[in-house]
This record gives structure tokens, sequence and C-alpha cells, in this order.
């Protein structure tokens, strides 16, 4: 993959303060009330470009994206966004903790050459079109890249992380801690020699999109519209595969508003392609205990390569149901590869969703009867709660993809089903934008 340096637009601290209160997660991942949140934590914070609010009086000519554009050329009229005097690669440093370990992930943020999707860059799952079409919208409307696409590369010899390793001994660009406790740190590297090794080791690099498809498909598609050499090239976070810091957890599902659900028969008619294993209890104590119990025993089933899910519809007890024959997936996705009917998701979403509960493809894509859930650290107590208090019918509880599920999946050519993985912590965006 061809990348390249770059002179990036970013927020100037002796104006802002924090840079850390500009910045924001992913747009996708922005509730209502982060969103306010983001809005009040400072005037500006780039969820005013990215993720602007609505207002009743929106037409054509004055919209959030118009408004997006407003504040995006305001902000560098008034320096408190200013671009860099050099061309650099940027080395970004994600610290964070999960059950007690800490970990950190590496990446470097340049420019790559976009490519139709194809041996080079392999997208990992599904996209909505709606989201696409709000980004693209948004291109349009700012002639910017604000967020990162997040790609997977493998290189066992670290070249660029010994870089970023070595850039990190300077003083961060941003240092920020956010609400979940992740640091956030940004680095410059712009020696010709790093920068050099850095685009010569990624020049016969295949990669895969972990995040970021619907901004990488509105890249293409701008690209297209406009003709604009500088579009060519899209912004992108690149993470070596080969480290310890690159973590994916599950995305939970949540099924809603379906007639005639009953829990009982749809847990008799699991048991055609399913072992079931059922973990009762009868007081808030022992409710505990079931629940902890199901999730280590669809966990231990995971490190044996088995296909398991964890089930919760709010009557007296948790259940474990595990797939008896991986055969029974030849028949209900015979257009598949193996490695695509092998994922617990597939699983899920063909012989459960779709075959008894009777969601069809189309509603698995609009999400109009599933709720996703990543796997934070309440997620599956306020799943638990939600079935409780009727507001969902059932849980799903999942296990995470495997680094080595996603490569034999993208090998093959594939996607995998919606929302099938939860990288974590989130690339933040705007510590670097590209203006074109």
């Amino acid at each position: 993959m061809e990348v390249k340096p770059f002179k990036a637009f970013r927020f100037d601290e002796n104006e802002v303060g924090n840079v850390g209160n500009c910045i924001a997660p992913p747009y996708d991942v922005i509730s209502p009330e982060q969103q306010e949140q983001l809005y009040n934590n400072c005037q500006y914070n780039i969820v005013r470009i990215i993720e602007g609010k609505k207002s009743p009086s929106d037409n054509n000519g004055n919209n959030k994206y118009s408004r997006a554009a407003d504040y995006l050329n305001s902000w560098i009229k008034k320096g408190i966004l200013k671009q860099d005097s050099a061309k650099a690669i940027y080395a970004y440093i994600q610290n964070f903790k999960l059950t007690g370990t800490e970990f950190q992930r590496t990446s470097f943020i340049a420019l790559a050459k976009l490519e139709e999707y194809g041996k080079t860059v392999r997208p990992h799952e599904n996209t909505f079109e709606e989201h696409i079409i709000d980004r693209l919208n948004l291109k349009r409307a700012t002639a910017a890249r604000f967020g990162l696409v997040f790609m997977l590369y493998e290189d066992k010899k670290k070249i660029a992380d010994k870089i970023i390793e070595n850039a990190a001994k300077q003083k961060p660009l941003v240092d920020f801690i956010n609400d979940q406790n992740v640091r956030h740190r940004l680095f410059t590297i712009t020696h010709k020699d790093d920068i050099h090794a850095i685009t010569k080791m990624m020049n016969n690099k295949n990669c895969i999109i972990a995040d970021g498809h619907h901004r990488y498909e509105t890249g293409l598609t701008y690209l297209k519209e406009t003709s604009n050499p500088e579009a060519a090239y899209q912004m992108m976070a690149f993470v070596n595969t080969c480290q310890e810091g690159l973590v994916i957890l599950a995305t939970h599902r949540l099924v809603h508003n379906l007639e005639n659900f009953n829990a009982e028969k749809l847990i008799a008619d699991l048991k055609k392609n399913f072992v079931i294993t059922e973990y009762t209890f009868n007081s808030p104590q022992t409710k505990k205990i079931a629940k902890q119990k199901m999730l280590t025993h669809i966990k231990e089933e995971h490190y044996t390569n088995k296909n398991a899910l964890g089930i919760y519809s709010g009557n007296t007890a948790f259940y474990v149901a595990v797939l008896k024959n991986k055969q029974a997936m030849d028949s209900v996705a015979p257009e598949k590869s193996k490695p695509w009917r092998d994922l617990d998701v597939a699983v899920l979403h063909k012989l459960v969703l779709q075959q008894l509960l009777g969601i069809t493809q189309e509603q698995l894509k609009r999400g109009s009867n599933i709720e996703y859930i990543k796997d934070t650290d309440n997620a599956i107590d306020e799943s638990i709660t939600k079935v409780d208090a009727g507001q969902k019918q059932i849980a799903f509880f999942m296990n995470p993809v495997r680094m080595e599920h996603i490569k034999n999946v993208t090998a093959a050519g594939e996607k995998m089903p919606h929302k099938s993985t939860y990288f974590y912590p989130k690339i933040y965006t705007g510590l670097t934008i590209n203006k074109l």
C-alpha cells in the first residue's frame, strides 16, 4: 500500500488550551447524551463538525453539513486550527486497562492511496448505507477528512513500531485521558529516514479495514465525483497486528419488537442444532452466579473452537447454546466460505435470528429488530436490565472474533455480518485533519 506524510491541520493548544477537550470518539458511537457533553466540553470540539446538532429549521442551504463547513473555515481563519509547517507521519499511542491488565496500542497516521477493494485493501464487515450517505454529505460540504480509517497490517519486524517508540520520547502534541480512562498521545515523525522506512515497509503490505469502512467507501465515491487528485489519498491510522495491544471485544445482540415471540419455544427449537445448557437462579445472588457460569462456559467453548452463544430472555435461567455439528451451516449458507460459516456471529444470524426468529437479512442490515451492544464494562448487566424491564425480548451474548478469523474471512474475499467486531479502544477524531 502506498502511504505518504502530510501537513495536518491540528488544534492549536495556545488557542484552545487542552487539545483533549477538542477531540471526540468516532461519529457513529456518539450518543445524543455524549454529543451534548462534547458540545459543553469546549466551543471548539470536533463534534460540531463530525456529528453536529440538527435543527427543525434545517433546509438544503442550512443544515448540519453547511454548519460543519462554517465551523471548519472559521476555526482555520481564527487560528484555532493550524496546518503543520512540515510534512509528517504521526505516531498515535493509546494506553488502556481491561480486567486489570494494562495494554498499549501503537499506530501511525499517514495518507494512503485509495484502492478499490481487492488484494491490497480488504473490508472485514458489511456497512450501513445511511452512514455512507451521511459521511459523503459531510465531505461534499467541507472537502476535508476528520475521522481516521483504522487499518490493520502485519509486520513481524515491527519497523514502524520501533520508530513510534522512539518518537514517543518527544513531548507529545496531544496527551489526553478520556472518560473511559484511555490515554491518547500524538507525536510527529519528521525525520526523512524514518518516513522512508515506513513508506518502504508499507509498499508491499496488504491491509484489512478494522474500523471506518464507511469513511473508506465515502472516500472512493468522493474521488469518483470530484476527480480531485488530493482526494486520491485517505487519512488512515495503521496498526500492526503483531502487537499485544490490538484488542478485539465482542458485540452482543438485543432483540426487540418481534411478534409472537416465545422464549420457551425458541429454546426448544434450538435443541435441533445446539446442545443447550441451563443455568437457573431464584434470587439476585444466584442470578449473578448463573450469569457468571454462562459467561465462563461460552469462553471455554471459544478456546476449543466451538460455536457458543449465551442467551437470556428474562425468565429464571441463563442458557448456553453450543453448535452440535458445523455442517448445519452448510445448508443455510452454501455460498459462503468455511471461515465465514465458522464464525459465531454467522451461526447466530443464520441459524437463530433468521431461521428461528424470522428476522430477515434486510432487517438485520437496517437494525430494525436488533440493538448491537459493544462489550464495555457494564454491557452484560445493562443488557440483562433491558430484558428484565421488558424493553428487549432476548439477549444473545457473544465471544469476540479472533484476528485469525478476520484474516481468513477477508482472504476468502468475504465480509462478516454487521457489527461482528469491536476493536477497543476507538480511534479518536480530530487529532489530525486533512483538508483537500
